[in-house]
């Protein structure tokens, strides 16, 4: 395609997921707390986002309200061309269930469930999900499938919360610190089954960190502080989570 004066077009990604001034306040008696400060981000299809920054300075408050699990004080929330913001509860819950995936710090398996059976609870309530042993195979844990929770490593249960949130193939998973509990060996396992998702699915991922070293696996790096992004990088290149120095 070209533009009329015989240029080549230039196409403009189109974006999965838009913040539009973004705003949340918190009330605590006559004292009021800005968590987020006018927010504008998008997340493009297939890409990986590391969101970076003290702690406070409204990270997970974002990623909250873009999964729709917090709504925001004022601003607005698009996926794809259906703005979410204003939902009501039941159609809110029935694009979480359809089209978020979440990993948390806390891996928060049902430690009376198998691996498996951790991950089936999502299969069985997602319209076109992969199998059990699919997702556990993405993530390393295919022969685990039958281990209950007490009988993993703390990284192994992290991956096994990485099955279960991308078993129903979700459009966007959105990644809370999930190495924060864990040591740097540990981690790195984590991490390369986030990127793994991300590269084999086209999984469009934001994982929040501290670390500002996970930063250089990713296509963009956004910097917060006090409610803001304050700063954006992209990339040149990813690097391989294994190449990471920690």
């Amino acid at each position: 395609m070209t533009e009329p004066n015989g240029e080549p077009a230039i196409r403009k990604r189109e974006a999965v997921l838009s913040a539009l001034d973004i705003t949340k306040d918190y009330h605590t008696g006559d004292i009021v707390i800005h968590a987020l400060r006018g927010v504008a981000m998008d997340l493009y299809e297939g890409e990986l986002v590391v969101l970076v920054g003290p702690s406070g300075s409204g990270k997970s408050t974002l990623l909250n309200i873009l999964g729709g699990i917090d709504s925001p004080t004022s601003g607005r929330v698009i996926f794809r061309d259906k703005e979410l913001t204003g939902l009501d509860n039941r159609r809110l819950t029935a694009h979480r269930r359809n089209c978020m995936g979440f990993v948390f710090q806390f891996y928060n398996l049902i430690p009376s469930l198998t691996a498996g059976e951790n991950v089936t609870i999502v299969t069985e309530i997602s319209s076109n999900p992969m199998s059990a042993e699919e997702a556990l195979g993405m993530v390393g844990l295919e022969e685990r499938i039958d281990h209950f929770p007490a009988q993993l490593s703390g990284g192994e249960q992290q991956r096994v919360a990485i099955a279960r949130a991308i078993a129903k193939r979700p459009d966007i998973l959105l990644c809370d610190e999930p190495t924060g509990a864990l040591d740097s060996k540990t981690g790195t396992q984590v991490l390369e089954a986030i990127e793994h998702t991300n590269q084999t699915l086209g999984t469009t991922t934001a994982l929040i960190t501290h670390n500002a070293i996970i930063a250089d696996m990713a296509d963009r790096v956004m910097t917060f502080s006090d409610g803001r992004i304050v700063d954006v990088q992209s990339n040149a290149s990813r690097r391989p989570v294994k190449d990471l120095s920690w």
